[in-house]
């Protein structure tokens, strides 16, 4: 089976899950900055799911830059991945509306974990039939980014029961660590 197809309906929901975010900013009452004051937290929650969503689609772009075949395993893996991004907009809304409350950044930091873990599906699911000494395989073999994410992750959902503007922060460090890239795969797709 080609990836083309999965390749493009992921950027059409991406599109889509950006597209539903962003219509939850509504138009401030008003014709001054002053104005912009209140929407300040749908603003900001809006800002990091823009790039987290990024950084998923560019990530997606990258890997998929050097898998050769996908079967159907891929593809629903492919879908769940899709399935919690696509709840981003949600947990985002929740956010700005709560103005930073204990829960919805519990929710979000879920939806960030769960993305995590589908992402890594995925890989495992292309490893799987491209075999042990694929390209992906090679390029993957350290976890520490992807496991310090993961780690982040489940310690910002617990501190948010203390303090969820720490836990926001520690979700925007991790966002931050994803800012470049994929090396990994860059390295690799330079040397083919």
């Amino acid at each position: 089976m080609t990836k083309s197809r999965l390749e493009a309906f992921s950027d059409g929901v991406l599109a889509i899950i950006i597209t539903i975010m962003v219509l939850e900013l509504k138009v401030p009452e008003g014709y001054t900055f002053a104005n912009l004051k209140p929407l300040y937290p749908k603003i900001i929650s809006y800002i990091v799911s823009f790039i987290y969503v990024g950084l998923y689609w560019n990530n997606h772009h990258h890997l998929f830059q050097i898998v050769r075949k996908v079967n159907g395993k891929v593809l629903w893996g492919n879908l769940h991945l899709l399935f919690w991004l696509s709840l981003m907009p949600v947990t985002t809304n929740w956010i700005g509306e709560s103005h930073f409350e204990r829960d919805p950044i519990i929710a979000y930091g879920v939806v960030l974990i769960m993305c995590s873990i589908s992402y890594n599906i995925v890989e495992y699911f292309v490893i799987q039939i491209e075999g042990e000494e694929s390209a992906l395989k090679r390029a993957v073999k350290s976890k520490t980014k992807e496991n310090i994410s993961t780690a982040l992750y489940f310690l910002g959902i617990g501190i948010s029961f203390i303090n969820p503007y720490i836990s926001l922060m520690m979700y925007g460090t991790v966002a931050i660590m994803w800012l470049i890239p994929d090396r990994r795969i860059e390295t690799l797709m330079k040397d083919q």
